[in-house]
Protein backbone atom coordinates (compact mmCIF):
# COMPACT_ATOMS: atom_id res chain seq x y z
CA UNK A 1 0.00 0.00 0.00
CA UNK A 2 1.38 3.58 -0.78
CA UNK A 3 2.33 5.60 2.34
CA UNK A 4 1.08 8.73 0.16
CA UNK A 5 -2.43 7.45 0.64
CA UNK A 6 -4.27 10.15 2.96
CA UNK A 7 -5.18 8.44 6.26
CA UNK A 8 -4.08 10.01 9.13
CA UNK A 9 -0.86 10.76 7.39
CA UNK A 10 -0.19 13.42 5.69
CA UNK A 11 2.53 13.23 2.70
CA UNK A 12 5.93 14.13 4.43
CA UNK A 13 7.85 16.83 1.75
CA UNK A 14 11.44 15.25 2.85
CA UNK A 15 11.80 11.50 1.32
CA UNK A 16 14.20 11.13 3.96
CA UNK A 17 15.09 12.33 8.01
CA UNK A 18 16.63 15.70 8.03
CA UNK A 19 16.75 15.77 11.51
CA UNK A 20 19.92 15.41 14.39
CA UNK A 21 17.34 13.56 16.14
CA UNK A 22 17.30 10.65 12.93
CA UNK A 23 13.96 9.17 12.19
CA UNK A 24 10.48 10.05 13.67
CA UNK A 25 9.32 6.81 13.85
CA UNK A 26 6.97 6.25 16.53
CA UNK A 27 3.65 9.44 16.29
CA UNK A 28 2.61 10.35 20.17
CA UNK A 29 -1.00 8.35 19.83
CA UNK A 30 1.47 5.08 19.19
CA UNK A 31 4.00 6.29 22.26
CA UNK A 32 1.00 7.37 24.65
CA UNK A 33 -0.89 4.00 23.88
CA UNK A 34 2.77 2.13 24.32
CA UNK A 35 3.19 3.25 27.79
CA UNK A 36 -0.67 3.45 28.77
CA UNK A 37 -0.93 -0.32 27.86
CA UNK A 38 1.72 -1.11 29.91
CA UNK A 39 0.78 0.51 33.20
CA UNK A 40 -2.61 -0.93 32.79
CA UNK A 41 -1.15 -4.20 32.50
CA UNK A 42 1.16 -4.06 35.62
CA UNK A 43 -1.81 -2.63 37.19
CA UNK A 44 -3.96 -5.05 36.40
CA UNK A 45 -1.50 -7.97 37.89
CA UNK A 46 -0.62 -6.24 40.90
CA UNK A 47 -4.47 -5.60 41.77
CA UNK A 48 -5.07 -9.21 40.65
CA UNK A 49 -2.40 -10.33 43.21
CA UNK A 50 -3.22 -8.04 46.15
CA UNK A 51 -6.58 -8.68 45.60
CA UNK A 52 -9.69 -7.80 48.01
CA UNK A 53 -10.99 -4.31 47.45
CA UNK A 54 -8.43 -3.99 44.88
CA UNK A 55 -10.33 -6.39 42.71
CA UNK A 56 -12.14 -3.91 41.84
CA UNK A 57 -9.69 -2.01 39.52
CA UNK A 58 -8.19 -5.17 38.55
CA UNK A 59 -11.94 -4.83 36.68
CA UNK A 60 -11.42 -1.00 35.61
CA UNK A 61 -8.08 -1.69 34.31
CA UNK A 62 -9.20 -4.49 32.44
CA UNK A 63 -11.55 -2.99 30.56
CA UNK A 64 -9.28 0.05 29.99
CA UNK A 65 -7.00 -2.47 28.34
CA UNK A 66 -9.59 -3.56 25.91
CA UNK A 67 -10.68 0.24 25.06
CA UNK A 68 -6.64 0.87 24.60
CA UNK A 69 -6.62 -2.58 22.07
CA UNK A 70 -9.87 -1.64 21.00
CA UNK A 71 -7.83 1.93 19.69
CA UNK A 72 -4.61 0.14 18.34
CA UNK A 73 -7.20 -1.93 16.29
CA UNK A 74 -8.34 1.34 14.80
CA UNK A 75 -4.80 3.12 14.62
CA UNK A 76 -3.21 0.32 13.04
CA UNK A 77 -5.51 0.64 9.66
CA UNK A 78 -5.26 4.60 9.70
CA UNK A 79 -2.29 5.64 11.48
CA UNK A 80 1.02 7.16 10.45
CA UNK A 81 3.27 4.43 8.31
CA UNK A 82 5.17 2.51 11.12
CA UNK A 83 2.07 2.14 13.61
CA UNK A 84 -0.14 -0.01 10.48
CA UNK A 85 -0.43 -3.52 10.99
CA UNK A 86 1.09 -3.53 6.60
CA UNK A 87 4.34 -2.18 8.24
CA UNK A 88 4.80 -5.39 10.39
CA UNK A 89 7.26 -8.16 9.34
CA UNK A 90 5.53 -11.61 9.80
CA UNK A 91 6.87 -13.75 6.62
CA UNK A 92 8.14 -16.69 8.98
CA UNK A 93 11.66 -16.67 6.69
CA UNK A 94 11.94 -13.30 8.00
CA UNK A 95 11.15 -13.79 11.64
CA UNK A 96 13.21 -17.18 11.38
CA UNK A 97 16.33 -15.64 10.07
CA UNK A 98 15.64 -12.41 12.89
CA UNK A 99 15.47 -15.12 15.93
CA UNK A 100 18.74 -16.50 14.32
CA UNK A 101 20.77 -12.98 13.97
CA UNK A 102 21.44 -13.83 10.45
CA UNK A 103 19.98 -10.74 9.58
CA UNK A 104 22.21 -7.43 10.29
CA UNK A 105 19.59 -5.16 8.74
CA UNK A 106 18.20 -2.39 11.11
CA UNK A 107 15.15 -1.79 10.85
CA UNK A 108 13.12 1.72 10.85
CA UNK A 109 10.17 -0.09 12.21
CA UNK A 110 9.56 -3.09 14.56
CA UNK A 111 11.92 -5.90 13.88
CA UNK A 112 10.59 -9.30 12.44
CA UNK A 113 10.72 -10.58 16.05
CA UNK A 114 9.17 -7.29 17.38
CA UNK A 115 6.04 -7.86 14.73
CA UNK A 116 5.85 -11.01 16.05
CA UNK A 117 5.79 -9.91 19.83
CA UNK A 118 3.48 -7.29 18.77
CA UNK A 119 0.96 -9.33 17.48
CA UNK A 120 1.12 -12.02 20.57
CA UNK A 121 1.08 -9.46 22.59
CA UNK A 122 -1.68 -8.14 21.30
CA UNK A 123 -3.83 -11.27 20.62
CA UNK A 124 -3.01 -12.40 24.17
CA UNK A 125 -4.18 -9.16 26.08
CA UNK A 126 -7.14 -8.73 23.95
CA UNK A 127 -8.20 -12.76 24.91
CA UNK A 128 -7.37 -12.26 28.64
CA UNK A 129 -9.93 -9.08 28.55
CA UNK A 130 -12.42 -10.41 27.10
CA UNK A 131 -12.21 -13.21 29.46
CA UNK A 132 -12.25 -11.64 32.49
CA UNK A 133 -15.36 -9.93 31.65
CA UNK A 134 -17.44 -13.36 32.02
CA UNK A 135 -15.09 -14.69 35.01
CA UNK A 136 -16.45 -14.88 38.64
CA UNK A 137 -14.44 -15.81 41.69
CA UNK A 138 -17.94 -17.91 43.29
CA UNK A 139 -18.11 -15.69 45.79
CA UNK A 140 -18.36 -11.94 45.58
CA UNK A 141 -16.80 -10.53 41.75
CA UNK A 142 -17.43 -11.08 39.01
CA UNK A 143 -17.18 -9.78 35.25
CA UNK A 144 -19.27 -6.75 34.31
CA UNK A 145 -21.17 -9.17 31.41
CA UNK A 146 -21.07 -12.59 33.32
CA UNK A 147 -24.36 -11.99 33.77
CA UNK A 148 -25.42 -12.56 29.99
CA UNK A 149 -23.61 -16.08 29.88
CA UNK A 150 -24.54 -19.50 31.50
CA UNK A 151 -22.10 -21.05 34.50
CA UNK A 152 -20.49 -23.57 32.13
CA UNK A 153 -19.30 -20.54 30.06
CA UNK A 154 -18.40 -18.58 33.49
CA UNK A 155 -16.51 -21.55 34.48
CA UNK A 156 -14.42 -21.92 31.06
CA UNK A 157 -14.07 -17.64 31.55
CA UNK A 158 -12.78 -18.03 34.68
CA UNK A 159 -10.51 -20.82 33.73
CA UNK A 160 -9.15 -19.25 30.51
CA UNK A 161 -8.50 -15.87 32.05
CA UNK A 162 -6.69 -17.75 35.12
CA UNK A 163 -4.68 -19.76 32.87
CA UNK A 164 -3.47 -17.23 30.38
CA UNK A 165 -2.08 -15.07 33.32
CA UNK A 166 0.88 -17.63 33.14
CA UNK A 167 1.13 -17.08 29.39
CA UNK A 168 1.28 -13.06 29.61
CA UNK A 169 4.29 -12.89 32.30
CA UNK A 170 6.26 -15.17 29.74
CA UNK A 171 5.35 -12.66 26.78
CA UNK A 172 6.55 -9.83 28.93
CA UNK A 173 9.50 -11.17 30.01
CA UNK A 174 10.29 -12.50 26.44
CA UNK A 175 9.51 -8.78 25.52
CA UNK A 176 12.02 -7.38 27.78
CA UNK A 177 14.55 -10.03 27.18
CA UNK A 178 14.78 -8.85 23.60
CA UNK A 179 15.04 -5.15 24.47
CA UNK A 180 18.04 -6.02 26.64
CA UNK A 181 19.59 -8.16 24.17
CA UNK A 182 19.07 -5.71 21.35
CA UNK A 183 20.66 -3.30 23.49
CA UNK A 184 23.63 -5.48 24.88
CA UNK A 185 24.47 -7.52 20.96
CA UNK A 186 23.18 -5.46 18.10
CA UNK A 187 24.09 -1.82 20.51
CA UNK A 188 20.40 -0.70 19.79
CA UNK A 189 18.32 1.20 22.27
CA UNK A 190 14.30 0.20 22.09
CA UNK A 191 12.89 2.34 24.52
CA UNK A 192 14.48 5.67 24.00
CA UNK A 193 12.64 5.66 20.64
CA UNK A 194 9.35 4.96 22.21
CA UNK A 195 9.89 7.70 24.60
CA UNK A 196 10.98 10.44 22.14
CA UNK A 197 9.67 8.85 18.80
CA UNK A 198 12.55 9.21 17.00
CA UNK A 199 15.18 6.31 16.35
CA UNK A 200 18.79 7.57 15.70
CA UNK A 201 21.34 7.52 12.48
CA UNK A 202 18.71 6.62 10.05
CA UNK A 203 17.53 7.33 7.07
CA UNK A 204 14.19 6.44 5.81
CA UNK A 205 10.47 8.62 5.51
CA UNK A 206 9.43 10.12 8.53
CA UNK A 207 6.41 9.07 10.06
CA UNK A 208 3.44 11.56 10.45
CA UNK A 209 3.42 13.13 14.10
CA UNK A 210 2.16 16.59 13.24
CA UNK A 211 -0.53 18.44 15.51
CA UNK A 212 -3.38 17.45 13.46
CA UNK A 213 -2.03 13.36 13.62
CA UNK A 214 -1.69 13.96 17.06
CA UNK A 215 -5.13 15.36 17.42
CA UNK A 216 -7.19 13.00 15.64
CA UNK A 217 -5.33 10.50 17.57
CA UNK A 218 -5.22 11.62 21.02
CA UNK A 219 -9.04 12.37 19.93
CA UNK A 220 -9.56 8.48 19.23
CA UNK A 221 -8.10 7.60 22.34
CA UNK A 222 -9.92 9.78 24.22
CA UNK A 223 -13.26 8.45 22.64
CA UNK A 224 -12.99 4.96 23.41
CA UNK A 225 -11.51 5.98 27.04
CA UNK A 226 -14.74 7.30 27.76
CA UNK A 227 -16.90 4.72 26.32
CA UNK A 228 -14.74 2.26 29.04
CA UNK A 229 -15.46 4.94 31.56
CA UNK A 230 -19.26 5.28 30.60
CA UNK A 231 -19.74 1.62 30.70
CA UNK A 232 -18.26 1.17 33.76
CA UNK A 233 -19.87 4.01 35.83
Amino acid sequence: MNDTTFRFEAPSPHATTDSQLGTKVWDLPTRVFHWTLASCVVGAIVTAQIGGHWIDWHLRLGVATLALLAFRLVWGLVGPRYARFSALLLKPSTVVADFRGRSATRHVGHSPSGSLAVVCMLGVLAIQATAGLFSSDSISTEGPLAHLVGEASIEWATWLHLKLQWVIYVVIGLHLLAIVAYLVIKKENLVTPMLGGFKADLRAPHAADSWATRLAGLLLLTAFGAAAFWWLR
